[in-house]
């Protein structure tokens, strides 16, 4: 233990930068922590891992966007009845099959990502991904082969949604154990960049195509065109992702654990890819992150999928205009999402979390009520205020939910958590918010959901812990230099004076 003498000798300034760390330091049991423990990021890699992990989240949500974008006229081609809410429900049933496989390949992907490394997984849900879109483009329709025609939609949205079931948490995990801890929020950020760029590119392409095509010839052959582009972008996505090198976390966990076999020592080897050890262990953790899922993905397939749908046949507005003013919200998004994840790493991920939230609690009437005005000025003014509520949301939460469980159970624990919460609760939006709309015979239905689900986020935000400019749990301190791991270790060693 360090004397009177030594705790003077501490660099006030380390300490100021840190202090949270530092904290969490003096009350371990066992405070030694040598330079060697902490990893010293490398900056190039971590844009290499941002980058091919937010291509591949992009990737998904292209899929999913163009999905929900062209919901009605995938309802004409794959079930066609002459009617349009009967076409329109059967089409978002089918969106939502591919959520009720997701938490099944988070059961079983999720697990081997920390059995067998994130990278190889990460590999294996871009190739399923990208090869489901690209085959969802050559079915042929109803009107060619009948039955068969939805049931190979159906197969194929399976596909995709088990690949997905290990995408955002493998994503999420590791763009977060590749990051710097004071800049997880920052790096965290681009995955969800990622999200809104793959709905800006699917809205884009569907709106082009709707505008030169028409209804006739989108029905006819051109809603293909959109899955077909899928399959070579994801191969690029494969691509990055192959090059990539295991996360440090990854890397020190695997050397401990081989340590440990080498001296004949249990630990806990035996419980990293434990699926059973997740759901025993973790179970409150689970609890947390579904209940954060949910309230996040409600908001966010109510905003990104199912309004433009909304604006359409709710309120009657023509399909270009919609799309084309909601890719508008979207790119503004997109350009203020990287300094939400900033203030989420300078203010904590609680106040960021809290203030989206809160915002879909108070303003989702007053949205809609604009909205259903049917004004330019109000449906741009209503949809500003939705999307402002929501990037707070994207801003922090693929750098909350990472830290929410420790490096042994971290992607399998966040791939159970997100997919049972995305299953229940974000998939089964557009089509639970169809139904009640039809059900009370009011379109303010989305208001008053997006506003449960709030209510639901505010009391789990307020549980959590706060994770910001900490080591993950279970994983070393992570910085940026040589010199900070060296201003750590010596503050550590000396325990500073708080």
């Amino acid at each position: 233990m360090a004397g009177p003498d030594d705790e003077e000798m501490a660099d006030p300034a380390a300490v100021r930068r840190h202090p949270t760390l530092f904290r969490t330091i003096k009350q371990r049991k066992n405070p030694k922590l040598r330079r060697s423990d902490i990893t010293v990021t490398d900056d190039a890699a971590v844009k290499r891992a941002v980058k091919a992990a937010a291509l591949g989240n992009a990737m998904e949500w292209y899929d999913f966007g163009i999905y929900a974008y062209l919901a009605s006229t995938i309802g004409r081609v794959f079930f066609p009845s002459g009617n349009d809410t009967t076409e329109l429900l059967s089409s978002f049933a089918t969106f939502a099959v591919a959520f009720l496989v997701r938490p099944i390949g988070g059961m079983v992907l999720g697990p081997l990502g920390d059995k067998i490394g994130r990278k190889k997984i990460l590999s294996l849900t871009m190739l399923m991904m990208a090869a489901g879109t690209f085959c969802i483009g050559l079915i042929p329709s109803y009107h060619s082969i009948g039955f068969w025609s939805p049931v190979l939609l159906i197969v194929l949205r399976m596909v995709q949604g088990f690949s997905t079931g290990g995408e955002y948490g493998g994503a999420s995990t590791f763009i977060a154990e590749y990051a710097p801890d004071k800049r997880r929020g920052y790096f965290g950020s681009f995955l969800e960049m990622g999200t809104l760029a793959g709905y800006v590119g699917a809205a884009g392409l569907v709106t082009l195509l709707t505008a030169v095509l028409g209804d006739g010839s989108l029905d006819s052959w051109g809603w293909r065109i959109p899955y077909l582009v899928g399959g070579p972008l994801g191969m690029v996505g494969l691509y990055l992702r192959l090059r990539l090198d295991e996360t440090p976390a990854f890397q020190k966990l695997e050397a401990e654990n081989v340590r440990a076999s080498e001296a004949a020592d249990p630990v806990e080897t035996s419980a990293k890819g434990d699926l059973a050890n997740i759901f025993r262990r973790y179970w409150p953790t689970l609890i947390l992150c579904i209940a954060l899922v949910g309230a996040y993905n409600v908001t966010d397939y109510m905003l990104l999928s199912y309004m433009p749908t909304y604006l359409t046949d709710e309120l009657g507005y023509g399909d270009t205009h919609g799309l084309l003013i909601l890719l508008g919200v979207m790119v503004a998004q997109m350009l203020v999402i990287n300094q939400v994840g900033r203030l989420s790493d300078h203010y904590g991920r609680k106040p960021l979390l809290m203030a989206g939230m809160l915002g879909f609690l108070v303003l989702s009437l007053p949205a809609f009520l604009l909205i259903r005005d049917g004004a330019v000025w109000a449906i741009i003014v209503g949809l500003a205020m939705l999307g402002l509520s929501l990037v707070c949301l994207l801003g922090t939460m693929s750098a909350a939910l990472p830290a929410l469980f420790p490096t042994e159970a971290r992607y399998g624990g966040l791939s159970v958590g997100y997919n049972i919460s995305a299953s229940l609760f974000g998939g089964t939006t557009p089509f639970v918010i169809t139904g009640l709309i039809a059900l009370a015979d009011t379109n303010l239905m989305p208001a008053f959901y997006a506003m449960a689900a709030a209510l639901v986020g505010v009391i789990a935000v307020a549980v959590m812990k706060e994770t910001a400019r900490q080591p993950l749990a279970g994983s070393p301190p992570s910085v940026e230099s040589k010199e900070e791991a060296a201003e750590l270790a010596h503050a550590q060693a000396v325990e500073p004076k708080f």
